[in-house]
């Protein structure tokens, strides 16, 4: 994802929010931080922080929370240096596996991300809401390409 770099065209933005999809869809916390630079700065919802070890603690609790996570991401605008996003993710919730519940979730939201001239992200803010979906309104279930996934236009 580094490898990219501003100032951005269309080409490239798109290029650098899907290397970030598949980073994420990783789940690997270490591996995602490297994307970002040593003192970037977060706004996760209500959340802020920053830096690497901020991040990769973060994102750790994220994905021990939320169970078979599943993201797609799509631009929705860029500047020289700068990218929006819009974004979609599914997971199970572990506080309900614990309780012996499968209650799947989705959350719609918007990212607001700046670069540096290296190309890794310095300033990340996310806004996102959260609904609770059944079984069947799962978009990205096992074995289906996020990418392939028809998303209607009353959900962008």
């Amino acid at each position: 994802m580094a490898g990219i770099i501003p100032p951005f065209t269309h080409a490239t933005a798109t290029e650098k929010v899907k290397a970030a999809q598949a980073l994420w869809n990783t789940k690997d916390a270490s591996k995602v931080a490297k994307a970002y630079t040593p003192t970037s700065i977060w706004r996760n919802r209500d959340q802020f922080f920053s830096g690497h070890p901020a991040i990769v603690a973060f994102l750790t609790a994220k994905w021990e929370r939320e169970l078979d996570y599943r993201l797609r991401k799509e631009l929705f605008a860029f500047t020289d240096n700068k990218i929006a996003v819009q974004f979609w993710y599914e997971y199970r919730d572990a506080g309900e596996a614990d309780a012996g519940r499968t209650v799947w979730r989705r959350c719609y939201g918007l990212e607001d991300w700046t670069f540096a001239e290296d190309g890794r992200m310095r300033k990340r803010q996310m806004s996102g809401n959260e609904v609770e979906i059944g079984e069947g309104g799962r978009w990205f279930g096992d074995g289906v390409d996020v990418d392939a996934v028809e998303i209607g236009e009353e959900h962008w």
